[in-house]
């Protein structure tokens, strides 16, 4: 059997409470670390999973992640990145969550690297996608060895662990700084309501209307209201003020790399608020041609970042496309406020491919070009199409 040392993803749940002591007796592990990474959680759960390794007398690391998590958020939106239409969340926080945990066991000679996720979910592939490149073993005790809910309870009960019956709360909710996701029990029934209760982040959307600037540098988020922050500080500002206008809730049925497809409940002001923006500023600086071609270049790079895998090589590629067209994402945007939605109302750039003498009814003549030159564009526009009905028309 295994021995040595062996770090565990510890959040001080059910799962990862019940992991140490299997990691112990079923893998043969002399030793466990437990790690807990803070990719902008509530003070709360460092608390707990603190108390947690405590109790069960395990040396627990707390790694600060959230810069590099931030950054992570920016390139989303460099990327303008949804994954079946919400803002990427916990996606995005694997990857930075399985690389800080892999450092902390390659920093205490650790012989392998452990996670209590089920065989159901995302988690378990984002983690190991980062894990499998090094020489660690990688193990999984909720998976690997078959583990329901009612079988952890009662097997903590039995050794007396620290958890309470098992009891962490009517909903799985999974906090970070970009969002805040809500799943489990009723809410895994499709015709379900959720109570009000379920929201932390957002107000019901009233008639309260409001407006935000935001200046972007390079695609990036720099400034809010003309304030210059730093992105840790800009999404939390902006959580705030969105969510308090009721900005940024998704209901959906989502569909999960395995193939099931699950109820997902989500909170993301900052994340929605910062996605229009940036989304309309390139509507003002990028040609057509750009825009269509950034389209598809959105959808892989939200794909690779579901799937948890940001080193992929495709990323470096798109990121290089990203690289080159958002050097001219550079302007403010005003948002406004109202319903539940950030709605994009006002946008100006140095960069804009845009010129209202050209656009207006009130011009005749622009850099040469008259009205009129448009009378030979119109007669050759649907030009193939029409051939094409009159042969179809003629052999019937």
């Amino acid at each position: 059997m295994p021995s040595g040392t062996v770090a565990l993803a510890f959040s001080g749940g059910l799962d990862t409470t019940v992991c140490v002591p299997l990691l112990k007796e079923e893998y043969g592990y002399d030793d466990v670390i437990g790690v807990t990474v803070d990719v902008g959680q509530p003070d709360a759960e460092f608390a707990a999973a603190r108390e947690t390794a405590a109790a069960l007398g395990v040396e627990h690391h707390v790694v600060d992640a959230t810069a590099e998590f931030a950054a992570l958020c920016f390139d989303a939106v460099r990327a303008n990145a949804t994954y079946q239409g919400y803002p990427l969340g916990t996606a995005l926080a694997r990857p930075i969550i399985a690389d800080a945990i892999l450092s902390v066991a390659e920093a205490e000679g650790c012989a392998a690297l452990a996670h209590g996720c089920t065989g159901k979910g995302n988690d378990q592939l984002r983690f190991e996608a980062v894990w499998r490149a090094s020489d660690h073993e990688v193990c999984a005790p909720v998976r690997e060895l078959g583990l329901t809910r009612e079988w952890e309870i009662e097997y903590a009960a039995e050794r007396d662990l620290p958890v309470e019956a098992g009891n962490e709360g009517e909903w799985s909710i999974d906090t970070n700084l970009w969002s805040r996701s809500v799943e489990g029990g009723h809410l895994e029934e499709p015709d379900y309501q959720p109570p009000a209760d379920i929201y932390a982040w957002t107000d019901a959307p009233s008639g309260e209307t409001g407006t935000v600037d935001i200046t972007f540098e390079a695609g990036v988020p720099v400034a809010v209201d003309g304030t210059a922050m730093e992105p840790v500080a800009l999404i939390e500002a902006l959580n705030d003020r969105a969510g308090s206008y009721g900005v940024g809730r998704t209901d959906m049925l989502e569909d999960r790399m395995l193939g099931l497809k699950v109820r997902e409940n989500y909170e993301h002001p900052a994340a929605t608020t910062l996605l229009a923006a940036h989304k309309a500023l390139e509507g003002l600086v990028l040609t057509k041609a750009e825009r269509d071609f950034t389209a598809a270049v959105s959808q892989q790079w939200a794909q690779k970042a579901y799937e948890g895998v940001v080193e992929h090589p495709l990323m470096d590629a798109l990121n290089g496309y990203l690289d080159e067209t958002q050097s001219a994402v550079s302007g403010t945007v005003t948002i406004a406020f109202e319903g539940g939605r950030a709605r994009p109302i006002a946008r100006e750039s140095e960069h804009a491919v845009y010129s209202a003498d050209a656009a207006s009814f009130n011009t005749e003549t622009v850099a040469g070009i008259e009205q009129a030159d448009a009378t030979g564009v119109a007669k050759y526009h649907g030009f193939q199409s029409r051939l094409a009905n009159a042969a179809f028309d003629g052999n019937k």
